[in-house]
């Protein structure tokens, strides 16, 4: 091979990390788990499984697989796995990393199960930071510094779904006590107007006992002064 195929060579192995590094896609893997970055770059493929969801103090599952394409050293391996404080402050949650190894045309398994702190929630997010160096026909080509980012996990927001059931559970009761405030206005206005009526009764009433003890006292005068007749 001469100079010229060689640099050729070299220039699209260094174009294809740029091409296949932001590959990510999402898959379902299994119950509750997704495959979240699946990327391939020169000699090594990386693909990374993890929970689909999960709730503030649950638990996520991470798979992470290195698979060799051909012969391969590498320096330096990261995964970081970080969530979200409130679901905006950045914080790592879960890390995985190794360095100086090969792996011959196999694949290097990597998994764990951590906790989300109770303050996360929100879309989790992963880095991926690799230094490695492949063996193509006798030709060493290196990579010191391949880094990838990807959506991972999404962790429920419980408080906020607290809140809501808290301000459901409010204006349930204020739908209640705005109904038993009305029937109380309704009881009110009819005891009124029942007062108003019974009043009303007692007046008449008074009024006519008035006029009946009126009645009865002229009558007994006017026979009093009748003048008696003669026997």
């Amino acid at each position: 091979m001469n100079a010229i195929s060689k640099a050729k060579l070299i220039f699209v192995v260094f174009l294809l990390p740029l091409a296949s590094i932001t590959a990510a896609k999402t898959q379902a893997t299994g119950e509750n788990m997704k495959t979240f970055l699946d990327s391939e770059m020169p000699s090594i493929e990386i693909q990374i499984n993890a929970t689909v969801e999960t709730q503030p103090s649950g638990n996520i599952t991470v798979t992470l697989s290195l698979i060799a394409l051909n012969d391969i050293s590498v320096d330096h391996f990261d995964l970081s796995v970080f969530g979200f404080l409130n679901g905006t402050e950045k914080s790592a949650m879960a890390n995985i990393t190794e360095d100086h190894f090969s792996i011959n045309r196999t694949s290097k398994d990597y998994n764990t199960t951590f906790t989300v702190p109770s303050q996360v929630w929100g879309i989790t997010f992963g880095e991926v930071s690799l230094a490695y160096s492949a063996n193509l026909g006798g030709m060493e080509l290196k990579f010191p510094n391949i880094k990838t980012g990807f959506y991972m996990t999404s962790v429920e927001n419980t408080f906020l779904e607290n809140l809501e059931t808290q301000l459901k559970s409010l204006n349930e009761s204020f739908q209640q006590l705005s109904s038993t405030y009305w029937q109380l206005e309704q009881n009110y206005t009819s005891l009124q107007s029942s007062m108003i009526e019974l009043d009303s009764t007692r007046r008449v009433a008074v009024i006519l006992a008035i006029t009946t003890v009126f009645f009865v006292a002229t009558t007994l005068f006017l026979v009093m002064r009748r003048p008696r007749e003669p026997w």
